[in-house]
């Protein structure tokens, strides 16, 4: 899959947590820095939601990622 593609799976995502959270709410969303979550369509889109707030973790910082984490102890330990 492209990262285009990506990104409109990742812009209906928002959709549905916009549609689901109380619309007085801001909202918060800590993202890694996969390419998708930056492509023209979804800062165009984040424009038109001004209550939604991205939060990047830095570059090379997987050790913070819990998923990241979790996939490691799991390699270290069992594969």
């Amino acid at each position: 899959m492209t990262v285009a593609h990506r990104a409109v799976e990742f812009i209906e995502f928002l959709e549905l947590i916009d549609r689901q959270v109380p619309k007085e709410l801001g909202v918060h969303v800590v993202l890694d820095n996969y390419a998708a979550h930056k492509t023209e369509s979804v800062r165009t889109w984040l424009l038109a939601h001004p209550r939604f707030e991205f939060h990047f973790t830095p570059t090379y910082s997987s050790w913070m990622n819990q998923v990241e984490r979790w996939f490691s102890a799991l390699t270290t330990k069992y594969l």
